[in-house]
């Protein structure tokens, strides 16, 4: 096709392949608002669900576990299962983006978007 042009035959394979790319990081970006993941704290008494992109969606807590003399407690196990369900969140995110990037020749553990 370009065989005289020397290395723009190569640069055009490589500007399609980054199109490609885009168009797949799109999709993978909204998929990751379809995903959803839960967060745990308190041995299940507080669960948080978040989208793999880490917005917040759902809180459940268990009713047994308000006391007006534990409300820091409460407090507490309400944070740490909403952090919990970020970090699930981050771990599901990186995931499918290995998915996505493992034909590409990319060092291990290289993040995208840059």
């Amino acid at each position: 096709m370009l065989k005289g042009l020397g290395g723009l035959g190569d640069m055009a394979k490589l500007m399609k392949q980054a199109q490609e790319m885009q168009g797949k990081m799109a999709e993978m970006q909204d998929s990751l608002n379809a995903i959803t993941v839960t967060g745990e704290s308190g041995a299940g008494l507080v669960k948080a669900s978040a989208t793999a992109k880490g917005e917040l969606t759902g809180l459940d807590i268990d009713p047994s576990i308000f006391s007006s003399d534990d409300k820091e407690v409460v407090e507490d196990l309400i944070l740490a299962a909403i952090k919990d369900a970020q970090s699930k969140a981050q771990e599901r995110s990186q995931a499918e983006m290995e998915k996505l990037t493992e034909g590409m020749g990319l060092p291990p553990g290289m993040k995208l978007p840059f």
